[in-house]
C-alpha cells in the first residue's frame, strides 16, 4: 500500500478530532479507500494501492465542520465519500490523508409533495421507500440505488435508471439546492440554489462537502418488468428508440443488449433463446396494453413479465441494467471492460448500426435510453473484449471520429471524463471555498493547471 499520510501531521489530527468516529484499521481503511475503479484495466494501474491515512465517519453536520477545520489547520487532503459505488475511482484519495466516510448523515429532514430534503448518506433505496408511502418517487438512480447514497450520486453520478424519462442530473429541474461545507480558514456551510448546484454536482467532492440536498420527487407508478427478445439487434435498438420515443408510455428503464450479453445474467439465462437480443424493460402496469401494440410493429417475443407487486421482492431488473450489466459480464469474464458513449440524435440509428457491425464482439453493444435536450438518445455502456490501453485509445478515438461522444470511463480526472472541457465556474468555486486544494486532490485539472 502507496500512501502520501507521513508527509502532514495525521497523529496530531487525530488527537483533535478526538471524540468522532475515527477507524484507525489498516484493513479497514483500505477497504474505504476503493470504489469500482476496477472496473477500467488503465485505472487499476494508475490507483492500486492508494489510501487513506484515517477514515472519520461524522454524524452531523458539526462533525463535517470540525473536520474540515483540523484538515485545514494541518494541511491535510479530506477526500469525501459515500457507499463508493463509483467507476472512476472518483473517492479514492490520490494523496492519502482523511477520508471522510459521510455514511453516518442519513437523516431525511422532510417529504414534500413533489420534493425531498435529506442529508448526504441517505441510501437511494431507503429514500425511495419513504417518498413512495407519499405518493412519490425519486427521479432516477443508478443500478447500485440498494447500496448507493444521494450525496455521492449527486457528487459523482450522472443519471440512470428514470433517465429515459427525466434526462441527466445535469438537467435544470432535477436537482433543487445543496448545502456543502467549505475548506477555508474558517469552514462554513453554505446553501446552493439553482444553477449554482451545479459549481459542486459531478464534481467528485473536489470544491466542497455536500452535507444536505433537496431533489424534486416524480409520481410513483406501479412498476411492472418485462424481458423482451428478438432474433436481430437492430430490430431491438430500434423498438428501444421507439418505445422511448413513445409520449403515452410511461417507463423508467430501456436496456438494449445484444447477443451475447444476455448470457452473462446468470439468474435470467432461462430467459433467453440461444444467439438472442433483448430488451430489459420498467414501464407502468397502465402502459402494458399498449407495450404490446408496440411489440406488434418490431415482432418481439416478451420473455418474462412481472407485475408491479412481484417485481417489487427480490432482485429487480435494473440490477441488470447501466453498469450492473458491466458487473454481471465481468463476474463471468474479469478480462473484459467497458465504454460510455452517447450516439447522435437520429431515429435510424445509423453510426449506432455502423459501429455494432464495424467492431462485432470486440464491443459488445448495451444500449440505455435517456433524455437528451427533449429527444430520448441511445446512449452505450458497451462491454469491451480488452486486449491493451493502445487498442481501447483506438476504439474510443474511432468512435470520436465518426461522431459518437465517449464519457471515458478509463480516468480519474474530472474533465477527462466526460465533460472534456474545464467548467470555469467549479474552478472559481474551488478558489474561493478550498484555497488550499486539499479537497480530493489531483481529480481537478483545471485546478491542476490554473
Amino acid at each position: 500500500m502507496t500512501s502520501t499520510t507521513s508527509l502532514f501531521d495525521l497523529k496530531a489530527a487525530i488527537a483533535d478530532l478526538a471524540g468522532l468516529d475515527i477507524i484507525t484499521d489498516p484493513q479497514q481503511i483500505a477497504k474505504l479507500s476503493q470504489d469500482y475503479y476496477t472496473f477500467s484495466p488503465v485505472l487499476v494501474e494508475q490507483l492500486t494501492g492508494k489510501v487513506g491515512g484515517v477514515v472519520i465517519r461524522p454524524v452531523d453536520e458539526a462533525e463535517v465542520i470540525r473536520v474540515a477545520q483540523v484538515c485545514v489547520k494541518y494541511k491535510i487532503p479530506l477526500t469525501v465519500r459515500g457507499a463508493g459505488t463509483g467507476n472512476y475511482g472518483q473517492c479514492v484519495p490520490l494523496e492519502g490523508g482523511v477520508i471522510l466516510d459521510m455514511t453516518r448523515m442519513t437523516a431525511v429532514k422532510w417529504v414534500k409533495p413533489g420534493m425531498a430534503r435529506m442529508e448526504a448518506g441517505v441510501k437511494l433505496s431507503v429514500l425511495d421507500k419513504q417518498t413512495r408511502e407519499t405518493g412519490w418517487e425519486i427521479r432516477m438512480a443508478p443500478s447500485t440505488y440498494r447500496t448507493a447514497t444521494i450525496g455521492g450520486f449527486i457528487g459523482g453520478g450522472s443519471g440512470g435508471i428514470g433517465s429515459v424519462t427525466y434526462g441527466q442530473l445535469r438537467d435544470r429541474g432535477n436537482l433543487q439546492a445543496v448545502r456543502v461545507v467549505t475548506m477555508e480558514d474558517e469552514p462554513k456551510a453554505i446553501e446552493l440554489r439553482g444553477d449554482d448546484v451545479y459549481k459542486v454536482a459531478h464534481a467528485y467532492g473536489t470544491n466542497g462537502i455536500i452535507t444536505e440536498l433537496e431533489v424534486p420527487l416524480a409520481p410513483a407508478y406501479p412498476w411492472a418488468e418485462a424481458i423482451v427478445t428478438f432474433p436481430d439487434f437492430m430490430t431491438a435498438a430500434r423498438f428501444g428508440q421507439a418505445i422511448s420515443d413513445a409520449d403515452g408510455v410511461i417507463k423508467k428503464l430501456v436496456c438494449i443488449c445484444a447477443d451475447p450479453i444476455p448470457g452473462y445474467f446468470a439468474a435470467l439465462k432461462s430467459y433467453f433463446p440461444e444467439g438472442s437480443h433483448c430488451a430489459l424493460l420498467i414501464v407502468s402496469e397502465t402502459s402494458l396494453e399498449a407495450l404490446n401494440e408496440w411489440l406488434k410493429d418490431f415482432g418481439g417475443t416478451i420473455a418474462y413479465q412481472k407485475t408491479a407487486q412481484e417485481a417489487s421482492k427480490g432482485v429487480t431488473l435494473s440490477e441488470y441494467s447501466w453498469n450492473h450489466t458491466t458487473l454481471h459480464a465481468r463476474s463471468v469474464d474479469p478480462t473484459l471492460t467497458y465504454l460510455q458513449t452517447l450516439f447522435p440524435d437520429d431515429k435510424q440509428l445509423t453510426l449506432l448500426e455502423h459501429m455494432y457491425q464495424h467492431f462485432g464482439d470486440e464491443v459488445m453493444m448495451h444500449l440505455e435510453f435517456l433524455r437528451v435536450g427533449g429527444v430520448a438518445r441511445p446512449a452505450a455502456l458497451q462491454v469491451v473484449r480488452y486486449t491493451t490501453e493502445e487498442r481501447l485509445n483506438e476504439i474510443i478515438a474511432y468512435h470520436e471520429a465518426k461522431g459518437a461522444f465517449i464519457f471515458n470511463p478509463h480516468t480519474y480526472v474530472l474533465e477527462d471524463g466526460g465533460m472534456k472541457q474545464v467548467d470555469v465556474e467549479q474552478l472559481k468555486f474551488k478558489e474561493r471555498v478550498d484555497p488550499y486544494g486539499l479537497l480530493n486532490p489531483g481529480k481537478m485539472r483545471a485546478w491542476l493547471e490554473r
